[in-house]
């Protein structure tokens, strides 16, 4: 009969602690017991199974894929998102909607941000933001040259200058290609002084905001003239290449695939991105799969946002 009446009063202390909400001091007192019992007691009531924890996920939301996905690519984070179509200008805007919110909550006073400039699904993510006013950042970092067509060259700076607007940052813009024509012009550009301030932060970047690609560019980066020939593309399919972040590329098992191409690149390395504390990715969409399951495994990233048709092609994925 002892342990009957000392689980009595476990009950008794979980259901006054649990349902009625009563404080752990007003408990003790009540039933003439000291603080760290009651506590005690508490711990006992869920090893003892009278307590039982239930999280029931809200409808929209996708728990069970977000952590399939955790434990398949050895991922800290996942986000998965409602999307009612299978499409990417449907898919683009529930990401960035998802990554704003993520942005606002977990925005720490001081952060220095790096973007990546070349995705529009960031883009979409920066239109969704509040203005904040309690979490300010000190930098807002571009990434990876802007500078392309004309008609678009003001794509990247728009993008990082509202972004430091929205979270009271100073911008610090990279106002280079971000693919030179031969290694030697690379050299040059990066030895003006502005260029060379602002790549001298990469190292103090805190978040990372990235886009992953697949090696065909996107809509917005064959328009922006950032782009490689047929030929150089044809050479990257060729050395295994299935995806890039920040037009480093990399392979299906994530590991980097090194070409010329590399060193006509001005903006951040998969080896720096690897020390930044954070590095959260946007993307989703059928033709991107194969490149956002070889990102996973760069293991730079440390929280994906995607999609629920993205998700579960991920998790299907052949080991």
């Amino acid at each position: 009969m002892g342990r009957i009446n000392e689980l009595r009063l476990i009950s008794r202390v979980a259901q006054m602690y649990h349902l009625e909400h009563k404080r752990q001091a007003d408990i003790a007192q009540h039933l003439r017991l000291s603080q760290a019992t009651v506590s005690r007691m508490l711990k006992r009531a869920e090893a003892e199974d009278i307590v039982r924890t239930s999280v029931i996920p809200p409808v929209g939301t996708y728990t069970e894929l977000e952590g399939a996905l955790r434990q398949r690519f050895n991922l800290p984070e996942a986000i998965v998102v409602e999307c009612s179509e299978d499409r990417d200008g449907a898919i683009m805007a529930r990401i960035g909607e998802a990554a704003a919110h993520l942005l606002e909550v977990t925005l720490s006073q001081g952060e220095t941000i790096g973007v990546s400039s070349w995705s529009q699904t960031i883009f979409k993510m920066v239109e969704n933001i509040h203005p904040q006013k309690s979490a300010q950042a000190r930098y807002i970092v571009q990434t990876l040259g802007g500078m392309g067509d004309p008609s678009v060259q003001t794509h990247a700076t728009q993008l990082t200058t509202r972004l430091a607007r929205l979270t009271g940052a100073e911008p610090k813009l990279l106002p280079v290609q971000g693919v030179t024509s031969s290694r030697e012009a690379k050299l040059l550009m990066m030895a003006d002084p502005f260029v060379r301030e602002t790549i001298d932060l990469f190292g103090a970047i805190s978040l990372a905001i990235v886009g992953i690609g697949a090696v065909e560019p996107s809509e917005l980066l064959a328009r922006s003239g950032n782009i490689f020939s047929s030929r150089e593309l044809a050479d990257l399919a060729d050395a295994g290449a299935v995806g890039d972040i920040s037009l480093r590329f990399f392979d299906g098992k994530g590991k980097a695939v090194k070409t010329p191409l590399d060193e006509r690149v001005i903006g951040i390395s998969l080896d720096e991105l690897a020390k930044v504390d954070r590095v959260i990715a946007l993307a989703g969409g059928e033709k991107k799969t194969a490149a956002i399951a070889g990102a996973l495994r760069t293991g730079v990233i440390d929280t994906l946002v995607t999609d629920k048709f993205t998700a579960q092609r991920l998790v299907e994925l052949p080991l």
